[in-house]
């Protein structure tokens, strides 16, 4: 938000200057970003006026002015095409230095003496009209210096105002603020109605009342829309960042900026039978202001005729209704619409505009009438014209309740430290245009229909503590004992998993939280998906309930690129909405794809499968010592290769899946090769148990291997299992370490060979008992399994 400061001290009573003004305003939470000249320097640059012209004798495209400046005429040679007798015109004088670093010196053209230069604006740095010289009113005084008679002795302070505050998005919004700041005087200008000279109207029709509660239109016949918009409107539009486009349309810029009002016209010629304020339907089609033809989606809001769209509500006119030079007749447009229905929508389009930005934070609802009158009055006094009745339709229920809201004194110094007094409260809250109702120490406040964001207590303390001064609180330690919350020392720290996994050859990659709900239903994902109110685009249109579309979408990028070897890795938030809330938590991604190793003369180069995923999450629960039973188990998930994926169980609890993408899922994403993919539960692969001492044992450990055929469907975890239940504490440690299918071996079934290690920590074991037990152990795989020894 750009503000003049000339033009907040016409409606504020303050010797503060700009500087001091916009410290006063950081102070109080509405942060200034910057506080600029609204020119560079103009010494020696004067209204010039042309007093006579003269084509030049040897230059088609130029013409010999002659100009009365300061105190003498001088001839000026000057290419504009807008040059002409009785034109008030910027003029440079000899020894001006311009903001482009140019010096004005005596020159010849062609062969023709120059003593001067009139100017365009942006050679004043003064707008960016380039097409000719910068035009002033007839009435400006001939000779008077140019900063002089535009008032450039001026500041302009930009806002960087918090979504919260759509109040003071306007000039009396700040002028509010500051009068409270300072308990300067306010004065807001009187708005009378101005009576009715015609009585052509428009019927109105809220068909989307919860959207539009509130629509006032006003006919204005007869105008002349190619009269002059004044200096002093075109000056402090400029001055806010906004450049004239004629008198209508510089008028309903100037009511924003000054009431905070949107506001549109149209003309009247345009529109058919009447106004209808609607939702978009399939088929309509509007061309907009800046050229963008578009078919708005069903959920936008539509000003329309009885049989068009007119303008893209809240956010941009149609090109077709828009007033132009030989527009006679207007309706004047001013609204009141649902955050709701605007929010996003402009961004959608690839738009920014100043209406959506006000509209989307919330208006006034009781400001639209009081800014049709000042509309009107203006464009009346510009353009001339005849104004019609005022025509509101309007649906109240739909509109922001006001609310009145307790505020205790004794609750105001607690929460600050303060020691304020009711006087003085009531004093900030009345300067707040807050009405209060007092009785002793507390308040009942209703605030101004503006303010949207004043909803309890705790927001007028702030706005309490805002104005009183936070620089002005006083500074205490708090009391009693600050205990420091430790992690246990079985949870292991994010950072140290990030380090061990980049050790291990993964680059950490961080993808969006917010994801296309299309992603998500691809990877059979879309369960629980949380929807935004206002997403960025409909590629971002839910929380992500997995790191995996996020992490497939960074492999395919680099796949594209010819990058077909890498390692990723990501810890991060997944969401996930349900029946009994909203449950978030932090997971750990990992993609592996291409080459484990590159060729080499000694073989050649080996391309990563499950095993080798499956073994990066092995080492890592192992390496940080993970308490608990792990064992992994087949899975069935849509996105995964039905036979090389699994689960990741943890004391029996399911804490992720591991396995290669799907093959038809991986053709439709256009990935060149096979991706293996793993998603776990951080917390559950981060609980590490405490370092313990084990006696390594004094006596010998007797190895024996087994090899055993097995029907297919059984899983080796399931035989160690049983192994380990069977053996019990002489079991030191049992592993498969080779699997064997083929010739002597019957179909559907595998040989497993199973290394098993026995140890007594008491005594030596003699062959004898480990035969035993060998031979028990054989027959309850054969009683449970149908294994059978191989050979």
């Amino acid at each position: 938000m750009k503000i003049s400061y000339r033009w907040l001290t016409e409606w504020a009573d303050t010797d503060l200057a700009a500087e001091e003004v916009a410290e006063r305003f950081t102070l109080a939470g509405l942060e200034v970003d910057s506080v600029e000249p609204v020119a560079p320097p103009l010494d020696g640059v004067v209204v010039g006026e042309i007093i006579a012209i003269e084509p030049h004798p040897d230059a088609d495209r130029l013409r010999v002015c002659t100009v009365q400046g300061d105190s003498e005429q001088r001839t000026i040679v000057c290419g504009a095409p807008n040059a002409r007798a009785g034109l008030k015109a910027p003029l440079a004088t000899l020894g001006t230095k311009l903001p482009g670093g140019m010096k004005i010196k005596p020159a010849k053209l062609r062969g023709v003496a120059s003593s001067g230069m009139l100017c365009s604006e942006p050679e004043l740095g003064l707008g960016e009209d380039a097409g000719g010289l910068m035009e002033l009113p007839a009435d400006a005084p001939t000779g008077e210096p140019l900063a002089t008679y535009l008032g450039l002795d001026d500041k302009v302070l930009e806002i960087d105002l918090t979504p919260n505050r759509a109040d003071c998005l306007s000039l009396r919004g700040l002028v509010r603020e500051l009068g409270a700041i300072e308990g300067c005087p306010v004065r807001y200008p009187a708005i009378e109605p101005v009576e009715s000279e015609s009585q052509r109207a428009v019927g109105i029709e809220l068909q989307s009342p919860e959207d539009c509660p509130r629509y006032i239109g006003r006919v204005i016949e007869g105008i002349d829309a190619q009269a002059a918009t004044p200096t002093w409107m075109v000056e402090k539009l400029r001055r806010c960042g906004i450049r004239s486009l004629g008198p209508i349309v510089d008028v309903t810029n100037y009511v924003l900026l000054e009431l905070g009002q949107p506001m549109h016209a149209f003309d009247l010629a345009a529109i058919a039978g009447g106004v209808r304020v609607r939702r978009a339907v399939k088929g309509d089609r509007i061309t907009l202001l800046d050229g963008q033809e578009i078919e708005p989606d069903e959920d936008m809001l539509l000003i329309a005729d009885h049989d068009k769209p007119l303008a893209l509500g809240g956010v941009m006119g149609g090109l077709d209704s828009a007033v132009g030079e030989q527009t006679r007749d207007i309706l004047l447009e001013s609204a009141w619409f649902n955050p709701v229905v605007i929010s996003g929508r402009a961004r959608r389009l690839g738009l920014a505009t100043e209406s959506a930005h006000r509209f989307e934070r919330g208006v006034d609802p009781q400001l639209q009438r009081t800014a049709v009158e000042r509309a009107t009055a203006l464009i009346l006094e510009i353009t001339g014209g005849r104004a019609g009745p005022v025509c509101e339709q309007l649906q109240d229920q739909y509109l922001p309740d006001t609310r009145s809201v307790r505020l205790r004194l004794e609750r105001i110094n607690r929460v600050l430290g303060s020691e304020l007094d009711g006087d003085e409260v009531a004093g900030i809250l009345e300067r707040l245009d807050m009405r209060i109702e007092r009785k002793n120490d507390e308040f009942l406040v209703e605030a101004p229909s503006a303010r949207r964001d004043i909803e309890i207590e705790a927001d007028l303390i702030e706005e309490v503590a805002r104005i009183y001064g936070y620089d002005r609180l006083p500074s205490r330690r708090p009391g009693g004992r600050l205990t420091l919350n430790m992690p246990a020392e079985t949870q292991l720290p994010e950072r140290l998993v990030r380090q061990q996994l980049a050790a291990r050859g993964f680059q950490q990659v961080m993808t969006w939280s917010f994801v296309g709900l299309d992603r998500l239903e691809a990877f059979g994902l879309n369960q629980g998906a949380q929807p935004l109110a206002n997403p960025l685009s409909r590629d971002m249109a839910v929380l992500r309930t997995s790191l995996l579309p996020g992490m497939i979408e960074v492999a395919g990028r680099n796949l594209r690129r010819q990058h077909d070897s890498f390692r990723l890795f990501e810890c991060g938030a997944c969401f996930v909405a349900g029946d009994t809330g909203f449950d978030e938590r932090e997971r750990l991604g990992l993609l592996m794809t291409g080459a484990v190793s590159g060729e080499h003369f000694s073989g050649p180069a080996r391309k990563s499968d499950f095993f080798d995923l499956k073994g990066e999450i092995e080492h890592l629960l192992e390496r940080n010592a993970i308490q608990g039973e792990i064992r992994f188990q087949p899975c069935d998930r849509q996105w995964l290769h039905p036979g090389r994926s699994a689960e990741l169980l943890i004391d029996g609890r399911l804490a992720g899946w591991l396995g290669q993408l799907h093959p038809a899922l991986q053709r439709d994403l256009d990935l060149a090769q096979a991706v293996f993919v793993a998603e776990l539960d951080l917390a559950s692969v981060s609980r590490s148990g405490l370092p313990a001492h084990h006696d390594t044992g004094r006596f010998p450990a007797v190895r024996r291997d087994l090899a055993i055929v097995v029907d297919d469907r059984h899983a080796a975890a399931d035989l160690l299992d049983c192994i380990g239940k069977e053996v019990g504490n002489l079991l030191e440690k049992a592993l498969v370490f080779d699997q064997y299918r083929g010739e002597g071996i019957e179909s559907g079934c595998r040989s497993l060979a199973i290394g098993l290690i026995f140890r007594d920590v008491s005594r030596t074991l003699k062959d004898s008992e480990v035969d035993e037990l060998i031979k028990r152990l054989v027959a309850r795989l054969e009683e449970r399994f149908g294994a059978k020894l191989r050979g």
